[in-house]
């Protein structure tokens, strides 16, 4: 099917939930995807930092094809020989005692959200029915209901009500503001390291710190969402290790399929995820073989720290060069961490989504937010080569 037939059969029998740029994907290998005319493109957003190891990474797909042929799900009615593995392995690459898998990024956040009021009611002594989350304007942690219930998107909140009550909105980065909105009921702080869909949004130095210690003190849940920030992306495992912090919660999701298949979990202590008991919580697909054998395989690759490394090297040379676009070149602001940027568009030089287009053209993909910011988060696994001729054609680009 061509390009055109295929967007137009598309957009006549697909929810228009999504507005994607106007390429169709046949193929695609490392960090370069070919669409169905032959025709190459750069993949400079790595499907939200699901892809982190790039296309058809052959360590995953082994694993997955090896698993494909002895068994792909049983349930959690039964146990299986993957999942033991799976969850002792990524207990200890986050330091902690237990895993609750999931699959989606979204379902990961609503187990938090269940597990931290949870938490409150048992380990804590808030009253029922009482407890209170407080989050940061500007998230973006999935869209169920309930977590658009606590978004400031308008995109992603409107229309949707009645919303779930027990979350309160503060400014992110904003320390004071989380203590001030704390009181006897709170439960968790539920924050993304890096705020990744408000466009690559950094908080201040030292804010992660004093969330810790503020929670600690206050006898309240951090939960840090690493589901875009985690595994790799900033240069680290995960963001927060960049100020020394461990949370309470990891909520994990993307990277940890590999591109593969869908794999969320979190990962806490005894004393948090100890709370459940059978029948309160689940997933038919959460921990299935398939997903624990390519999720272990992930895991492997990430204890050799090669791709961290990679991504600290690299996202230097990005923020570098990206850095030098800053005034005259046509870019507003550049942030990010690693081999992740949000980079803020000079309005006369274009819209977030036009500048994508203009990309498209010149075979690079990206992807637009709010407005004037472009996206760039490249596969860890892309070469220098690669990564300066996709700023090349940016450069190229906002010269137009």
């Amino acid at each position: 099917m061509t390009t055109d037939r295929s967007i137009s059969a598309a957009q006549e029998y697909s929810a228009h939930n999504y507005h994607p740029l106007p390429v169709v994907v046949a193929s695609a290998e490392g960090a370069w995807m070919t669409d169905v005319e032959g025709r190459r493109y750069l993949d400079m957003l790595a499907g939200y930092s699901a892809l982190n190891f790039g296309h058809g990474y052959r360590p995953l797909i082994e694993a997955a094809k090896a698993q494909l042929d002895r068994v792909t799900l049983t349930s959690r009615a039964f146990h299986h020989d993957r999942f033991a593995d799976f969850c002792t392995e990524l207990a200890q690459l986050c330091g902690m005692e237990m895993v609750l898998p999931m699959n989606t990024g979204a379902e990961a956040v609503e187990t938090a959200v269940k597990t931290a009021r949870k938490w409150g009611y048992q380990v804590k002594g808030v009253p029922d029915g009482k407890a209170k989350i407080i989050v940061a304007e500007n998230n973006f942690h999935g869209r169920t209901t309930t977590i658009i219930s606590f978004s400031t998107d308008p995109e992603a909140r409107a229309d949707f009500g009645p919303y779930t009550p027990g979350f309160e909105i503060v400014p992110y980065g904003d320390l004071a503001a989380i203590e001030a909105a704390m009181d006897e009921n709170t439960v968790a702080v539920l924050l993304e390291p890096i705020q990744g869909e408000a466009g690559v949004l950094v908080p201040p130095p030292g804010y992660l710190t004093g969330v810790r210690e503020l929670t600690r003190e206050r006898n309240v849940l951090f939960m840090a969402d690493e589901i875009q920030s985690g595994l790799g992306r900033t240069g680290r495992t995960f963001a927060c290790e960049h100020e020394g912090v461990v949370p309470d919660l990891y909520l994990l999701g993307k990277a940890l399929g590999g591109g593969v298949v869908p794999v969320s979990a979190v990962v806490s202590s005894r004393e948090v995820l100890g709370v459940y008991r059978p029948g309160e919580h689940g997933s038919t697909f959460g921990g299935n073989p398939l997903a624990c054998a390519v999720a272990l395989e992930v895991i492997a690759q990430l204890r050799s720290g090669e791709f961290q490394r990679r991504a600290e090297e690299l996202g230097d040379h990005l923020h570098r060069e990206l850095g030098l676009l800053v005034g005259g070149g046509g870019v507003e602001a550049v942030r990010g961490r690693g081999l992740w940027a949000g980079v803020d568009i000079v309005p006369t030089h274009g819209t977030g989504r036009e500048i994508s287009e203009r990309l498209l053209e010149r075979g690079v993909l990206v992807k637009d937010t709010h407005g004037s910011t472009i996206r760039i988060a490249p596969p860890l696994v892309i070469s220098k080569e690669d990564l300066d001729w996709g700023l090349e054609q940016l450069r190229t680009v906002l010269q137009g």
